[in-house]
């Protein structure tokens, strides 16, 4: 038996957030609890079936007594803190019979000041190897949860990738990122934001600081600076689009023949039956064609990591510079430093029905190894698109 503290600031979510919740996880765990309808969750991996005991690291501030309930795995136990002193709280013991993640709720029962309580971890003791996120200065990836990539070979000197992306009904959380068509360099994909969604397309500046600079971009296209895998021009379409539908992707990427490399992007959303321009941008000191070809799968909102996602890409083509399509049907399945530094364990890749899948967050059990190569079955269906008229605006 060992003993390990699971830090509600790199495990734990606010998953219950009634109108008007104050409560939050900070640095130092669950503070600001004061609503008896609020629900916290915190989460850890057991590699196998056993038995496990849990504690609760608390200590009241802005109360001398409360009462709550903690629930390991559907088990409720009822607590009772007193005092200001950090203290653990034995909770019980419970059987867990299968290895994947562990789910203990935190709930408010009674109080008689203003807050049930500050908790700052969970402490596991179980036979059992843990997995959970304990690298502190990278808690707020852990709770964004884990990236996952397909990564596509595309032959030499290719100008066009193209892609398709479809989000299963019920699979697009809000903070999702699904980029369809990424490359050395940027990417482009769709988005679900707090209020709308996104068809973006990003640059990043060159690798000697020269700025990325727009040409040119299409109707309903905004353009600004992007701050993020490095600084860039970012170009993005406020665009409702829909789970369950099929959307198009193409990226074009050819040398300007002065020392610069030109940057395009399309989609095509079938509630609109035409391919739509997104925007030119012109990447300074490079002279490139399509490499690094790929996808991934992202949350980038810390607060929801607890909520699962998942995408399928299928029929990946490429397009060299004397106009011969060729199908891509091999993905290699890679991952972040979340993934691969065991932070978080619920992430997926390969192929179902046919298509490339990517999953992510949610806490699901059966997690899929990375840096795998998956195949997918051809498609045989060229991308009947007339790349030389396309629209540039």
């Amino acid at each position: 038996m060992s003993t390990k503290t699971v830090a509600l600031a790199g495990n734990g979510f606010i998953t219950t957030v009634p109108p008007g919740t104050v409560e939050v996880i900070n640095s130092n765990g669950l503070a600001n609890w004061n609503n008896a309808n609020t629900i916290t969750s915190i989460y850890f991996r057991m590699a196998s079936a056993g038995s496990l005991t849990v504690g609760l690291n608390a200590y009241l501030a802005g109360s001398n007594n409360s009462t709550v309930r903690v629930t390991v795995n559907g088990t409720a136990f009822t607590i009772n803190l007193a005092g200001t002193t950090p203290k653990t709280y034995p909770v019980g013991t419970i059987s867990v019979t299968a290895p994947g993640y562990v789910k203990v709720d935190l709930q408010g029962v009674s109080k008689d000041g203003a807050f049930f309580g500050d908790v700052s971890g969970l402490n596991v003791t179980t036979a059992t190897a843990l997995n959970f996120a304990n690298d502190a200065a990278n808690y707020y990836w852990s709770r964004r949860g884990p990236s996952v990539h397909m990564n596509y070979t595309v032959p030499a000197n290719t100008e066009y990738f193209y892609n398709e992306v479809t989000v299963p009904v019920g699979e697009d959380a809000v903070g999702s990122y699904f980029m369809v068509a990424g490359f050395n360099g940027g990417y482009s994909g769709i988005q679900v934001r707090d209020n709308d969604r996104w068809i973006l397309f990003s640059v990043w500046d060159a690798d000697n600081g020269q700025k990325t600079t727009l040409v040119s971009k299409g109707a309903g296209v905004v353009d600004n600076s992007f701050g993020g895998e490095g600084t860039g021009g970012q170009a993005y379409l406020v665009f409702n689009w829909v789970a369950g539908n099929t959307y198009k992707f193409i990226t074009r990427i050819r040398p300007d023949g002065a020392g610069s490399t030109l940057y395009s992007a399309w989609f095509f959303a079938p509630e609109l039956n035409t391919w739509r321009y997104l925007a030119t941008w012109k990447r300074p000191a490079t002279t490139a064609y399509q490499s690094g070809t790929h996808s991934f799968l992202e949350n980038f909102l810390d607060t929801r990591g607890y909520v699962g996602r998942r995408v399928l890409y299928n029929n990946q083509w490429a397009r060299n510079v004397n106009g011969t399509w060729s199908e891509l049907t091999t993905g290699r399945f890679t991952g972040d430093n979340t993934a691969n530094n065991a932070q978080r364990m619920d992430y997926a890749g390969g192929v179902e029905s046919g298509r490339f899948y990517l999953r992510n967050c949610g806490f699901f059990p059966d997690y899929v190894p990375l840096n795998q190569t998956f195949n997918r079955p051809a498609t045989g269906q060229q991308p009947t698109v007339n790349v030389n008229t396309l629209p540039t605006s």
